[in-house]
């Protein structure tokens, strides 16, 4: 659906001019986790009601189980548009580069005109957690306690972030990671910035076990060898899945009833793409639970699953937010078009 050309007020354009927002730019800018879990409600919402517009993300891949995106939404009531181009190469850890890296371009809904360029590794890491965030507020048990991390990386951080935000009543983390190293790290860095506990788990299952919510943040692959047994997860767990099926086996997500995604859409085009092969139906997504056509939790012991894919619309809501702040603040460089 095209969305209206009757939007709310957007910033505009400078003729001839381009603000250019660095990652330290954008980290400096300290959008609260709080600002950024509101704005995804927001875009989550707006998506829900028809509202926004957001075409699903094409992407290139130019080396196995690497992707580069991009990806263009539209939100009217906040006047953010714009796009993310974004990639993820995971054989770039061994290299000691970012999995994810990218720009991101906002432009004047009014006339087209480019307002900004900015960094869009801060972006994709906290809108990622933050959505995580909004799901477990309708899907997590209200007194979840313990958090099982499955990729101790950039999105392991952000999701602890912006859980604790959300549910400040989790305390007992248990951290896994491939690299042991990088468990032992998130470990002592989560136990510095938190009121929390952490525990190194020795394999997956001993992270995932009892857990009340499970997130996996590992690479995404397109021919996944996933580990995660339907007996490992708990009664009542809410697991949230940010790398499509890497962790979570088909036989895992059947035992749990009640499946989610952030977007349905996006979830055919990954499907048509071959993706999610195995994957069980999915019916229901985070837009229909934020305009109330759709339950939160029913019960205390529902199993419940979302498969969170990542998405624009996320992403604009953030970058018009960070991009009003950097104006007042007279934050980046201004450069010549």
């Amino acid at each position: 659906m095209t969305a209206s050309d009757t939007a709310g007020p957007a910033p505009r354009a400078r003729a001839g001019q381009l603000l250019y927002l660095s990652r330290a730019d954008v980290e400096a800018l300290c959008l609260p986790p709080a600002e950024v879990i509101a704005a995804v409600a927001e875009a989550l919402r707006e998506l829900g009601s028809g509202a926004a517009e957001m075409p699903a993300k094409p992407g290139i891949h130019t080396r196995p189980d690497s992707f580069i995106h991009a990806m263009p939404a539209y939100l009217p009531s906040l006047g953010a548009a714009g796009i993310k181009w974004i990639s993820g190469y995971p054989a770039n850890t061994a290299r000691g580069l970012p999995y994810i890296s990218g720009l991101l371009m906002l432009n004047d809904p009014g006339t087209g005109l480019p307002l900004c360029v900015m960094d869009a590794t801060w972006i994709t890491a906290a809108r990622t957690g933050a959505a995580t965030a909004v799901a477990a507020r309708f899907l997590a048990r209200p007194d979840s306690k313990s958090l099982a991390i499955l990729g101790c990386g950039v999105q392991g951080r952000s999701n602890l972030e912006m859980l604790r935000t959300e549910l400040p009543g989790l305390c007992e983390i248990r951290a896994f990671d491939i690299r042991a190293e990088a468990a032992s790290a998130y470990a002592a860095w989560a136990e510095a910035a938190f009121d929390v506990t952490v525990r190194v788990a020795a394999s997956p299952r001993d992270a995932v076990q009892g857990a009340d919510i499970v997130v996996t943040a590992g690479p995404i692959l397109q021919e996944p060898s996933p580990v995660i047994e339907p007996g490992w997860l708990a009664e009542g767990v809410f697991c949230c899945t940010l790398d499509f099926d890497s962790y979570v086996s088909p036989e895992a997500m059947e035992a749990c009833p009640r499946r989610l995604t952030d977007e349905l859409a996006q979830l055919a085009y990954y499907r048509k793409a071959g993706y999610f092969r195995r994957t069980p139906p999915i019916e229901e997504d985070l837009g229909m639970l934020l305009t109330g056509r759709i339950p939160g939790r029913s019960n205390p012991g529902e199993r419940i699953l979302a498969v969170n894919l990542g998405l624009a619309v996320e992403d604009m809501a953030c970058a018009v937010r960070l991009y009003e702040r950097a104006t007042r603040q007279g934050a980046g460089v201004r450069l010549p078009l």
